[in-house]
């Protein structure tokens, strides 16, 4: 087959969960000997990108705007593939006009939906109907998790046999190996974009009751997002600022360090399609403390400390204990290191592979 893919998102030098789905699954494809060839659409040409193939040719379609309805949506018209994968849930308006063009999209999440307040009034709107349209335009929709295809189905009235659960994988390079020194002695952290979504204000004053050892720090790694700026008000008026720390987005090459170097991996969120930071933590070795609502405990399983995201008391004890209950650290390490074995990219690229050539 000639199929295309939708590699725009990789046009960044900061690489959050969509950027880093759409290269892991980009990259594992490559690796796999196929006899179908591939075009990959773009703004313009990644800095980066994973070792390709011959038979992976890149198409830069310079525009700034609009760029999937406008520039991707007339190269289609003009060359449509046998099957289109777009990574991003933003389909081109066109698709349904192409067909014998097989579509095939993933849709991360539907936090917009439980937590609207937690997005711009722009943003809500544009989820709603990029959403909504990816479901009626592909042929096949990608879910993360079974979370997230459960609230395809009940909010777009999508059939139930055109949603496909296929989980992220995790990185080989997140290992407990990786550690190294760091300026911290000991600390907890999360990891991900600094947004209302994330849950940092309750995450900050369960830090402040926690009866954690003096010296334990937290440490909030990710790039600023809509509404992040009262997190650094909130570490002064609680008298925080010598032990809670912003770090800023933390490229993919330290990442690995920074969490196999933690105490705990705390992730509090109040919605998650999948959650990858999670598994990211647990591979690297570090005991994980994460919400007990939507997709999260559908990927921690038994390996993680579950939460009320709404209680600041709830996230504080279990702060609390894993700064001091070294087995149940030690348990909770354990089996963190099992439940990452059953996710890699190679089965979400393979599955995907299948999904986009119909085959699934």
């Amino acid at each position: 087959m000639y199929i295309g893919i939708d590699i725009s998102r990789l046009a960044t030098t900061q690489k959050t969960g969509t950027e880093r789905y759409t290269w892991e699954v980009l990259a594992e494809i490559a690796t796999q000997q196929s006899e179908h060839t591939y075009t990959l659409y773009c703004r313009e040409v990644p800095a980066e990108l994973p070792t390709l193939p011959a038979n992976m040719q890149i198409c830069a379609l310079p525009m700034r705007r609009l760029w999937t309805h406008v520039r991707l949506a007339a190269e289609l018209w003009r060359n449509p593939p046998d099957a289109l994968f777009v990574p991003s849930h933003v389909v081109p308006w066109n698709v349904p006009l192409l067909r014998h063009m097989r579509v095939v999209t993933t849709v991360h999440d539907l936090g917009f939906l439980h937590f609207p307040a937690a997005h711009t009034w722009f943003q809500n709107v544009y989820l709603r109907v990029s959403t909504y349209w990816a479901t009626k335009a592909a042929d096949t929709v990608i879910a993360i998790s079974q979370a997230t295809a459960d609230d395809l189905v009940a909010y777009t009235g999508i059939a139930r046999e055109r949603v496909v659960v296929i989980p992220h994988g995790v990185s080989p390079r997140f290992a407990p190996d990786t550690a190294t020194p760091q300026p911290w002695q000991r600390y907890m952290v999360y990891v991900g974009t600094l947004q209302p979504r994330k849950n940092l204000m309750r995450l900050i004053q369960a830090f402040a009751v926690a009866q954690c050892q003096p010296h334990t720090q937290l440490l909030i790694a990710g790039r600023a997002g809509w509404l992040s700026e009262p997190l650094q008000a909130e570490i002064t008026r609680l008298g925080l600022t010598e032990r809670v720390h912003l770090l800023g987005f933390v490229p993919d090459a330290q990442l690995p360090a920074l969490l196999a170097g933690a105490r705990a991996f705390v992730f509090p969120s109040l919605y998650e399609g999948f959650g990858m930071p999670v598994l990211e933590a647990m591979a690297a070795g570090t005991p994980v403390i994460c919400a007990n609502t939507s997709a999260l405990p559908e990927v921690a399983g038994d390996a993680a400390c579950l939460v009320d995201p709404l209680s600041v008391p709830d996230i504080a004890a279990a702060m609390t204990r894993m700064d001091h209950d070294d087995m149940w650290h030690a348990q909770l390490r354990q089996r963190g290191l099992e439940r990452v074995q059953s996710f890699t990219w190679q089965t979400c690229a393979r599955q995907t592979l299948r999904a986009i050539i119909g085959q699934l």
